[in-house]
């Protein structure tokens, strides 16, 4: 792998900046030279068809995947060349949501959450149940302690999946189509979270979606992604401003 190290000092000081990342898999190219900047308390929505590499962009951001070129930063540390210790020490620091919640069958709600809390955290019992019950007031699932992720609804699993993200209290979130599969009204309940945690915790949030009505209303900057490139960035109004017909097609699409 071929990385670059050319940010500027002006960069160090961004939750993620990302320089002339490039992806493939075998013959197929999935990222093709991106370059984004997140700034310090930002909501940022990552647009696009299915297949344009949204969510391989989340993974190198997280260093689940490597890149074949270029440099992903997170707060002014270049990640690609980290052993897997250094990684994880970057990783405490970020919180993921995955599409499905990923939250584990057989531990109950309350036990999901205590999980990194217990593997990465040296607190008594007292304090895990005091904090875990804090983490999931604020995702209002305070009363379903008890339950396994299979008594509850998707909207729910989410919920308490975006409760254990928060419980080593990043500075940086990572969502992966958060919306998908729920219902207009949960969607909007897990869009309001999102813009909740900004203003109390002051959270950089990173959103893979297709759900462009959310986006409209919790991120503070949108990207649009076509063919492993980024063809569009700005607020939702400058999108609309724009003539790229694959913009136009997207937003007349999903609107």
């Amino acid at each position: 792998m071929k990385g670059v190290n050319n940010n500027s000092k002006d960069d160090n000081g961004k939750p993620i900046v990302i320089k002339g990342l490039h992806k493939s898999f075998g013959v197929q190219t999935v990222l093709n030279g991106i370059d984004l900047t997140v700034e310090p308390g930002e909501n940022l929505a990552v647009l696009g068809r299915s297949g344009t590499g949204k969510s391989v962009l989340l993974k190198l951001i997280i260093g689940l995947q490597k890149p074949d070129s270029g440099s992903v930063c997170i707060r002014g540390q270049e990640i690609t060349g980290l052993s897997m210790d250094q990684l994880n020490e970057i990783r405490k620091k970020i919180g993921f949501l995955f599409q499905q919640a990923a939250l584990y069958d057989s531990l109950t709600v309350e036990e999901n959450v205590a999980f990194p809390l217990d593997r990465h955290l040296k607190i008594s019992a007292a304090e895990r149940k005091e904090k875990v019950r804090e983490l999931l007031s604020g995702v209002g699932m305070n009363q379903d302690l008890d339950k396994l992720p299979s008594e509850i609804s998707g909207g729910m699993q989410k919920r308490v999946g975006l409760a254990r993200a928060l419980a080593l209290d990043p500075d940086i979130l990572l969502f992966d189509e958060p919306t998908a599969g729920l219902d207009p009204i949960t969607a909007a309940e897990i869009g309001k979270l999102i813009v909740d945690l900004k203003k109390r915790r002051k959270i950089t949030s990173v959103v893979v979606t297709h759900d462009i009505h959310g986006a409209k209303t919790f991120s503070d900057r949108l990207t649009l992604m076509d063919k492993g490139s980024i063809v569009a960035e700005g607020t939702f109004e400058d999108l609309q401003k724009s003539r790229d017909k694959f913009v136009v097609q997207f937003l007349k699409n999903g609107a």
